[in-house]
This record gives C-alpha cells, sequence and structure tokens, in this order.
C-alpha cells in the first residue's frame, strides 16, 4: 500500500452522466439470457460478451475518458489481475492515452497474455495482487501519470454504475442482483445504480480470500489460495467502496472452491458459456441456497479470460461434484 492513506470519494451525479454517455457511445448494451437452475429460473447477465471479455471496460472507459477531458495527464498506471488491465488497454488505444498495467506475477497465463499484445506498457511485480498494488501505488507518487485503481476510484466506479442501469431498462421487474466482489468496484457501481430504486444487492466472494466481507463484518483478511483470481487480494485503505457497501448494509456471502467450480459447468452446461471462476461466484452461491433467487433475480457473469488448463480443471472439479 501507498505510505499515505489515499482521500476518495464516491461518484456524483455528474460522474455518473459522464460515464453512461461514454458508455453507451463505445459499448452496446450486452445481453441478457435465460438460466434454468432445476425447478427455479433467473437471469443471467453475459459480461462475456463484452470486446476485453469482461465488465472491467466500463470502468475504464469512464475512468480514461475524465483523465483526458480534465487535462489531469497524458498517461495513465493502474494495477491489475488481469481485466482491468484489458479494459484500461483498449480504453488506452480508443481515447489516445499511454497506459502502465501492473500485474502480478501470479496473474492468470491467458490474461497477461492478452496484456502483452494489448499495447500498453506492463510490469510483473510481487507474488500476489497486493504487492502489485503496493507497488503501483508507490510509482504512481513518484511520478506523472494519473493512478486508476480498479476498484477504489469514482469514476470508475460510475462506469461499472452503467451495467446496473441497463439492466433496469432490459428488465424492469427486476428485484435482485447477484454481483461477484473483489474489491468492490463492481459492488459499488451496482449498489449506486440501484438507488431510488427496490432492486436488493447481493455480493458474492470466495470463502479463501474475502478481503471486503471480512472488513464488513469485522473479521481478518486471509490471503487463500482461490481459483476466482480475480477477486483475489486485500483492498487499499480507506477503499470507498467498502464505505458505500457499509452504508448500504448491503449483503455478501462466502461460497467455497467447490461451488465456484460447479458455477464454471453450469455456464458451460446450460448456457454454452466458458466463464473464468470470478464470473461463477454467483451462480455457485444460488446453487448453494445462500441467495433466494427466481425470474426476477440476475445473476452477472463478469468474464470469459481464463486459460483453456485451468477451465479444463474447473469443468473436470465441478463435474466430480454435481
Amino acid at each position: 500500500m501507498a505510505n499515505a492513506q489515499r482521500q476518495v470519494s464516491a461518484p456524483t451525479t455528474e460522474d455518473l452522466a459522464r460515464a453512461s454517455a461514454v458508455v453507451r457511445n463505445y459499448l452496446p448494451p450486452t445481453r441478457l439470457l435465460t438460466l434454468s437452475l432445476g425447478e427455479r429460473t433467473v437471469l443471467v447477465k453475459d459480461e462475456t460478451s463484452q470486446p476485453t471479455g469482461s465488465f472491467k471496460i466500463r470502468g475504464a472507459l469512464a475512468a480514461l475518458h475524465s483523465v483526458q477531458q480534465e487535462g489531469r495527464s497524458s498517461s495513465v498506471l493502474t494495477v491489475s489481475a488481469g481485466n482491468h488491465g484489458l479494459g484500461i488497454a483498449v480504453a488506452s488505444r480508443l481515447l489516445g492515452i499511454a497506459a502502465t498495467i501492473v500485474v502480478p506475477e501470479t496473474a492468470s497465463p491467458a490474461k497477461v497474455d492478452k496484456l502483452r499484445v494489448s499495447g500498453a506498457t506492463i510490469v510483473q511485480f510481487g507474488q500476489g495482487y497486493e504487492a502489485a498494488e503496493r507497488h503501483a501505488l508507490e510509482r504512481a507518487e513518484d511520478g506523472n501519470a494519473a493512478f486508476i485503481s480498479p476498484y477504489n476510484d469514482p469514476q470508475v466506479i460510475a462506469g461499472q454504475a452503467t451495467l446496473l442501469e441497463e439492466l433496469l431498462a432490459q428488465a424492469p421487474t427486476l428485484s435482485r442482483v447477484v454481483v461477484p466482489v473483489g474489491g468492490g468496484g463492481l459492488l459499488a457501481g451496482t449498489i449506486i445504480g440501484a438507488q431510488g430504486t427496490s432492486v436488493e444487492i447481493v455480493g458474492v466472494q470466495p470463502a479463501t480470500n474475502a478481503a471486503l466481507y471480512g472488513a464488513l463484518y469485522g473479521l481478518p483478511f486471509h490471503d487463500g489460495v482461490t481459483a476466482a483470481d480475480g477477486l483475489a487480494g486485500d483492498l487499499e485503505p480507506g477503499s470507498v467502496t467498502l464505505a458505500i457497501a457499509r452504508a448500504a448494509k448491503t449483503r455478501v456471502v462466502l461460497v467455497d472452491e467447490a461451488a465456484i467450480a460447479r458455477g464454471v459447468v453450469t455456464a458451460q452446461r446450460e448456457l454454452g458459456l466458458a466463464i473464468e471462476a470470478s464470473a461463477a461466484v454467483g451462480l455457485a452461491a444460488i446453487d448453494e441456497g445462500l441467495i433466494d433467487a427466481n425470474s426476477e433475480t440476475v445473476v452477472l457473469l463478469t468474464g470469459r479470460n481464463v486459460a483453456t488448463s485451468a477451465l479444463c480443471d474447473l469443468l473436470r472439479r465441478g463435474s466430480q461434484t454435481l
């Protein structure tokens, strides 16, 4: 982490409006699918169809557009487990802003390979997300590039809020959204997007690596191993995402690795989608009976960027426990 705690605010109404405009300009709405789970039917928001294979392109576009419009810098620096970096790389090409992306040495090979051909400058550092984030924050303090956190940034959160905006248009009777949680950028965005509605937001984290859950419920963080690598890692101190989730009294539940693997199998068998483990936690929570689900429930499938070997292992393990 950086030596001094950064002060980050929640996005303003103006931030949300700007993010909505820029995302609509570059990204068509993603599809809403119907998924049968035994006797239950839920809706699935397919963010795997984004050009980067992940919802993270939303926040990246909003953040880089803000940097450009405000003239803060001609370059940006970020840290990523993979998907946010891919979003920043694509947004930087579209908007003409140089980007440097710090990635942990343990990041998914599939995501790193995509980053290496993206045109961005890639720096691999540290045996985990927390070390990479600390390194990126230290570099940002010493340089001139604008730092864009994958989650603790008002413009990124505003960009992620556009997902809920789309959902409200696609499913007017929507009652609940199930959100995979890492640092909480998507969770915070959906919470803010749902303000003024009766939509319930429920977060899901892997039980072995659940920083935001621990912070919400007063438990210590354990940086354990999880196949959901995109959700792993501790929070930046003072992260506004935690404040937003806490103020909204948002419920977050935990799922184990076996249930996550079964979620990957469900997406492949029922929807024909190859998803990463991080995207499967919502399906896992419903499978485990942790969240009431019906035809007015939307599960967010957040990404598809998974190495073939990892996908095969998840499908094998998930099939064994079905």
